[in-house]
This record gives structure tokens, sequence and C-alpha cells, in this order.
């Protein structure tokens, strides 16, 4: 088995990941990393830290398999309802009014870093139960890890797993098997699952809503910047930003206006 990493190969690592993906990994969280890595060394019977690196730096598929491997995927079911009730009589209001100046009547959002999916199926139950007739919705779900897309993918979530759905959406939207809950099709036909590395431009544009929370952590402040910066291109002139409560862009120099309203705080693009 491979020692732990040394000094060297704690920087390089840490610097590849950094440049790859924006993800910061600090001396608090070096065990992290290193854990994460041993287990790749075991999947992969390579001797050393060095020969891993020397695969990834030649291997895109296994450098993707090294990020997922790297990045932390906690997420839950309607996690912060606030933001949802912010979302259900703030958000979809005010967006709709706009609509129906432009007559457009698809409500574009894009869940950033969805992890295993239970945020953008949470806003797909919303959104299904609150918009009305004729408007739809897309929700396009990223995220760094393919495993955590697989499991949005598929839309099975064990028992453990379906805390806090509400029992009218749990029964609407869910089929009960003998070990979990399946999604309806009629559900998971409104999310498109698709690998993102945030570092990068999405190229999508006039989104209506992204919801990017417990992400920014992760990024140092020079890469939150460039993520908020394809957040305000990727969105439509009057357009909604959440990000975690924990999660600030006070300091930042960014266009985004603070919104602090009954329910929830977060961000809007309003261009006049």
């Amino acid at each position: 088995m491979a020692d732990l990493l040394t000094d060297e190969q704690f920087e390089r690592f840490r610097k590849t990941i950094y440049d790859e993906s924006g993800i910061t990994f600090s001396a608090t969280n070096r065990s992290v990393l290193d854990s994460r890595l041993k287990e790749r060394l075991r999947e992969q019977k390579l001797a050393s830290v060095d020969d891993y690196y020397k695969l990834i730096i030649s291997n895109r598929e296994e450098m993707k398999i090294m990020l997922d491997a790297v990045t932390t995927n906690l997420t839950r079911f309607f996690r912060n309802q606030p933001h949802f009730d912010a979302l259900i009589n703030y958000v979809i209001p005010h967006i709709l009014e706009e609509k129906k100046k432009t007559g457009n009547k698809v409500v574009k959002v894009w869940s950033a870093g969805c992890s295993t999916g239970e945020e953008p199926y949470t806003i797909a139950m919303i959104l299904k139960d609150i918009l009305p007739f004729p408007y739809t919705f897309q929700i396009t779900a990223s995220d760094l890890s393919l495993k955590s897309l697989m499991v949005g993918k598929q839309g099975f979530y064990p028992n453990a797993r379906i805390g806090g759905i509400p029992d009218k959406y749990l029964q609407r939207f869910f089929t009960k098997t003998a070990d979990g809950y399946q999604a309806n099709k009629e559900l998971m036909d409104t999310i498109r699952f698709d690998y993102h590395n945030l570092k990068n431009d999405s190229g999508m544009r006039n989104l209506d809503i992204i919801f990017c929370r417990n992400v920014l952590i992760y990024f140092d402040e020079p890469a939150q910047l460039r993520v908020i910066n394809h957040f305000w291109d990727a969105l439509s002139p009057h357009s909604y930003l959440f990000i975690g409560h924990s999660e600030s862009l006070f300091g930042m120099k960014t266009n985004f206006e603070f919104l602090k309203t009954d329910w929830a705080c977060f961000y809007q693009k309003q261009l006049k």
C-alpha cells in the first residue's frame, strides 16, 4: 500500500484539482484527499501515488473519476425549506409576471452541483404542482460526479433517503417498491442530467432560476467569482440565484442584487 501523501505530492494533486475544477483543498482537509486517492490506487492496482498522478495526467476519463472521488455529495429532498417557500411565494409569481410580457411559456431552471438529484426532483415536484396552464418548465441538473448523476438519472431512492418529501408529493410522483421509491416518468422527463465542470461556461442562456447551494464553499474567491460570472451570463434579464445559506456574495464584485424576502434571502439579476 502506498505511503501517505508527501507534502510535494499533496501540492501537486491540490494544484491539479484546482486547475481542473476550481475546487480548493486546504491542509485541514488533506486527509480527505489522501483517503479518496488511496481508494483509487486500490481500484487501479497501482503501487504509488506518483503512478496514479501519471495516470490522471494522461487519461481524461480517469481525471473525471478522480475529481468525482474527491468531491463530497451531501444532499436531501427539500433541503433548506425556506428557499423553496421563497420559490413558491415570490420567485415563480414574479417570473410569470415577466413572461406574460413576452409570451414565453417555459420556465428554465439549472440545478448546479445537483449531486444525486434530490434538489432538481424537489424543484420539479414544486413546479409540477404550482405552475398554471399553459406554462411548462425545463430543469438542467449538473454535477462533477458521474456516480451521483447516475443515481439522479435512475430516479430511485431507498427508504432512508425520501425523508422530507410531503406525502402528497410522494404519492403523486413516486412509486413504492420493495426497497425504496422510484420517481415516475412524468417527473423524470422534466429533468436533464448532465456532466458539467463549474469552472467552465455551461453555454446555457436565458435561464430563469439557478440553484447552486453549498458548492461555492469548495472554491477560493477567484474561482467563486468565475462561477458567479458564468451564472450571470446564463441568466435572463429578470432572474434569480439561490446559493447555500452559509454562502454569500458579500464583498465580491458582482452585478447581482441581494434580495431579502419574508421567506428567504437570495439574489436577483434585474436589467432595466
